[in-house]
């Protein structure tokens, strides 16, 4: 079983920077991919950012060129650099473990229980 912990989020400015943590602890060798989802309030959760670990990464269009994830193995702990913040990246966002298939992440550790994130304009 895997446990996930986001931390990190809080309340910014417009065009301000943030980075989102995610520790890892639990049985985890069964994963070879890491992702960040978010949910605004009243939408789906969708997928912000995944990494095959020492591999290919993805992102939603919305974030690309502004968001980054990275993974530090030796402190199993995952990252989401957020810069050029916006309003519409409002939301709670989670992390998780899974795997690609082809192009496709697919995450299936489960689910934290999420780091608000607020931009103000």
């Amino acid at each position: 079983q895997v446990q996930l912990v986001e931390s990190g989020g809080g309340l910014v400015q417009a065009g301000e920077s943030l980075t989102l943590s995610c520790g890892v602890s639990g049985t985890t060798n069964t994963f070879n991919a890491a992702g960040w989802y978010r949910q605004p309030p009243g939408k789906q959760r969708e997928l912000v950012a995944a990494m095959k670990y020492g591999g290919r990464t993805n992102y939603g269009d919305s974030v690309k060129g502004r968001f980054t994830i990275s993974r530090d193995s030796a402190k199993n702990t995952v990252y989401l650099q957020m810069n050029s913040l916006e309003p519409d990246d409002t939301a709670v966002y989670y992390c998780t473990l899974g795997t690609f298939i082809g192009a496709g992440y697919y995450p299936s550790s489960g689910w934290g229980q999420g780091t608000q994130v607020t931009v103000s304009s």
